[in-house]
């Protein structure tokens, strides 16, 4: 039998896996297409009359200035928490690194309308922590949280971790032998830091303030929860409002404010890329033994100040929504006489809101995640092995709906599932819910197989193909196999991402398709705070425990699997 070239392969199969690209092309870019078109009507007067119009509101100017405040201020928040983290894990010897780690992840994988919830039970008047301990402020006293600064600290925290994946990504590929040649030099402690270290991690750090902008610019759930009560308007909320207050009739008015939000994403994004290009540096001699800075007799305080965070950031907001979910009514203090049941047991066995929403969550989740996983491998395949014009664009366009903030996707999606032909809609229904997070969380399982993909040697399938085996067959038995891992890591983060997400489901949910990011902030906007925290309480116990389950079988899963150990 004849060696078949690398690149050979039947025009039948060919066919059939370029079939692919369809479905993709439809769910990930259909709906920002269709936004495009709704926002921006070229070549008709009116509609770009009324853009102008809706952009000039004093209502819209005040949301875009407030975005941009709070974002930019989270973003910074995260940069230094997230690089001090990254640069102590990363570079020194601290003990308990894989610990340190799982906490920091936390706060990311916890929706952020249960941060808030959690921090809103640490401070004001009300917070039943503070009450059991004595020192709550007096009645009528402000809730601190309730502000830009409030806002801004959340997003910062919540964010972190991003900063921190990506900077320790890059600062994994700095040699040591840079620093043991500047040492001979006669470089020490700071300088050392300074002038070796941070610029060569600079690229990784703009990298993951990008990503943290844009992230924050998006934020939905934090905003909403502590700024719709001090009127403190961003532009996610304000969609939320407008359409929430006034329903399809204002599509028009909110597609355009979504355009607004997802250009400043795309700007924040090309200065990110813009700061890349002039600080690119080539590394050599990657195969060498990693940076490693021994902290000596510094080491125990080091860890001490890195715990005492986790314990002021993570801890502590949990505890306070752990007790105030044990109370009777919201401002009682917690006593062994007060503490009770009632509200978990309202919540998680007589309200069938929550079954339901536990039920929608976890089903969009694990569905997305199998969904993506099918679709990922055999595209990342495609876009490695036959790379065409097609195949770039797609490669190229498809980061857009998870760069673009979740707000910008729900009213896409809502455009353009709303009418469809024959009168069928999907509006107010699971499915589209579930095509908003195949679009969204597309690329977050794409790129991690893409990247083993992209490792392997196509001689393996060129052998396989010289022997007679076919197309599907190289790829189940070959393709497969190698990437596994990776696909298993972007299943995990999709689905701890999608079960407790909010950004996009808030705008797209209806009666009987709540998810339970929708539930907990409609029982806190409604003022149920006890049974709100008793939910959030649950679910933040569900996902620990399954990133816990994630992280004690690390050892016996290939590597790779674990996604915040990457």
């Amino acid at each position: 039998m004849t060696a078949l070239p690398a690149n050979s392969i039947s025009r039948s199969s060919d066919r059939l896996i370029s079939l692919l690209l369809l479905p993709v092309i439809l769910i990930a870019l259909g709906p920002i297409l269709r936004l495009l078109g709704e926002g921006i009507s070229v070549g008709t007067g009116a509609p770009l009359v009324h853009a102008a119009e809706v952009l000039t509101r004093p209502s819209t100017l005040t949301a875009l200035q407030h975005s941009l405040v709070t974002a930019g201020a989270g973003s910074l928040i995260s940069v230094l928490i997230g690089s001090a983290f990254a640069f102590v894990v990363a570079l020194t010897d601290i003990r308990a690194k894989a610990a340190l780690v799982f906490c920091l992840m936390i706060p990311m994988i916890i929706p952020p309308q249960i941060t808030a919830l959690a921090w809103m039970q640490v401070t004001g008047p009300s917070s039943v922590l503070l009450k059991t301990l004595g020192i709550a402020p007096p009645l009528g006293s402000p809730q601190p949280l309730y502000s830009a600064w409030g806002i801004s600290l959340l997003l910062g925290i919540q964010h972190a971790s991003i900063i921190f994946l990506t900077l320790r990504a890059g600062l994994r590929m700095i040699p040591g032998d840079l620093v043991e040649a500047a040492r001979i030099a006669g470089a020490r402690g700071w300088r050392v830091w300074a002038q070796i270290v941070l610029p060569l991690s600079l690229p990784s750090l703009a990298a993951g303030a990008a990503m943290t902008f844009v992230t924050a610019l998006g934020n939905f759930g934090i905003p909403a929860m502590l700024g719709i009560p001090a009127r403190y308007s961003t532009l996610p909320t304000l969609i939320y409002q407008r359409l929430a207050g006034m329903g399809q009739s204002v599509l028009a008015e909110v597609a355009v404010l979504a355009l607004l939000i997802g250009m400043v994403a795309i700007a924040g994004v090309m200065m990110g890329r813009l700061f890349l290009r002039r600080r690119s540096y080539g590394l050599v001699g990657l195969s060498s033994q990693p940076l490693s800075l021994s902290l000596g007799s510094k080491r125990p305080v080091v860890e001490t100040v890195l715990w005492g965070f986790i314990f002021c950031t993570l801890v502590l907001p949990l505890l306070a929504l752990v007790s105030t979910s044990l109370i009777p009514a919201y401002g009682v203090p917690l006593t062994f006489e007060s503490a009770t049941l009632k509200a978990w047991a309202e919540v998680l066995f007589r309200q069938p809101v929550t079954k339901r929403a536990y039920l929608n969550s976890l089903m969009l989740a694990a569905s997305a995640a199998v969904i993506l996983m099918a679709v990922s491998i055999p595209l990342a395949w495609i876009m490695s092995r036959r790379p065409t014009r097609l195949t770039r664009a797609v490669d190229t366009l498809v980061d857009l709906p998870y760069a673009l903030p979740g707000v910008v996707l729900a009213i896409s999606c809502i455009l353009a599932f709303m009418r469809l032909p024959f009168g069928f809609t999907l509006y107010g229904t699971l499915t589209i819910i579930l095509l908003a997070y195949l679009s969204r969380f597309l690329v977050v399982m794409l790129r991690p197989v893409q990247a083993a993909i992209g490792q392997m040697d196509p001689a393996m399938e060129e052998a396989a193909a010289s022997s007679g085996a076919r197309l599907g067959r190289r790829l189940m038995d070959i393709v497969l196999p190698l990437s596994a891992p990776a696909a298993a890591a972007g299943a995990i983060l999709v689905f701890l991402t999608a079960v407790n997400e909010l950004t996009v489901s808030a705008l797209l949910w209806s009666g009987g398709t709540e998810t339970l990011g929708v539930v907990i902030f409609n029982l806190e906007d409604s003022g149920d705070t006890v049974m709100a925290s008793a939910l959030a309480s649950s679910i933040v116990a569900v996902v620990i425990g399954l990133m816990a389950v994630v992280q004690l079988s690390a050892s016996r899963l290939p590597k790779g699997t674990v996604p915040w150990q990457g």
